[in-house]
């Protein structure tokens, strides 16, 4: 797969992280593209809904020995080959790459979450991670940088559950902790008939609180001394705490339409935030 191809997938895919990516410097916007369509390609092969959960998971053991392959000299997958230059080039720990893969697996297995601990370990491996490799290819000073890629990414994967709550449920799977539905006495079977009503208001209340610490938590970890290096990952903090304020401002009813940033919005954040960080 060429670095064109890379391009194309994050392109495709319509992420919100093209917006953030797109200001990048040419090599590291080519080495972020080449990580993005390993975390694409990764997630791609758990959410294929025409394949049974016993291929999936042939498919995703499959990938991971591929990926052990390339690390120690050649894959079978162009893709992989170029995902560990690109580890090598800049120094990415691979760790993360293994618990992307643990947390696509995890997906497979499992489809409800007792309590928020169990949540948070979802949402490490699912988006964290991410945010871990990303920022050895952006460059940082300090190491609060990597508290911040933690933080933020687990206010991104909160903020996805929050906006697919739907969309999740008729894929039979529900991110929210059994625990909080408890608290406030909305039942698995109100969430799969999308049932609106002041229990679920409040319990999105209090989701989309948690959320907001997690954005909280990474501006506390986000220093001055990182803020040129580290300017794609506020633009995408800047888009998704837009998409929480719009759930907020839906009286969180995500059943009858998905919020959503519009384009002329993340341009407008990409550059405003651009701006800020580079020249200020």
């Amino acid at each position: 797969m060429t670095d064109s191809e890379h391009i194309n997938i994050t392109q495709n895919s319509k992420t919100n992280f093209l917006y953030s990516f797109s200001l990048l410097p040419k090599e590291k916007y080519e080495a972020i593209n080449t990580v993005y369509a390993f975390c694409r390609q990764t997630d791609d092969i758990v959410d294929n809904e025409q394949e049974s959960v016993e291929l999936k998971f042939r498919k995703i053991r499959e990938w991971k020995n591929q990926f052990e392959k390339a690390l120690a000299g050649s894959s079978e997958y162009a893709l992989l080959n170029q995902v560990n230059r690109i580890i090598r080039k800049f120094n990415i720990p691979v760790e993360p790459f293994f618990e992307l893969i643990k947390g696509m697996e995890a997906d497979l297995q499992v489809s409800r979450y007792k309590d928020f601990n169990t949540l948070y370990q979802y949402c490490f491996r699912a988006a964290a991670t991410v945010g871990l490799m990303c920022i050895e290819i952006f460059g940082y000073k300090t190491e609060n940088a990597k508290q911040y890629a933690v933080n933020l990414g687990i206010a991104l994967q909160l903020t996805n559950i929050l906006r697919d709550i739907k969309f999740d449920a008729l894929n039979g799977r529900i991110y929210l902790p059994e625990e909080d539905m408890k608290r406030f006495g909305y039942s698995e079977e109100d969430l799969m008939s999308f049932k609106y009503n002041e229990s679920f208001v409040e319990l999105m209340k209090f989701e989309c609180k948690r959320a907001r610490e997690y954005f909280e938590k990474a501006n506390e970890s986000f220093v001055k001394e990182d803020r040129k290096s580290l300017f794609p990952a506020r633009i995408m903090q800047k888009i998704y705490f837009n998409i929480l304020e719009k759930i907020e401002k839906m009286n969180y009813n995500v059943f009858s339409k998905k919020a959503k940033v519009s384009k002329l919005k993340k341009l407008y954040y990409t550059f405003g935030v651009f701006v800020k960080y580079k020249f200020a």
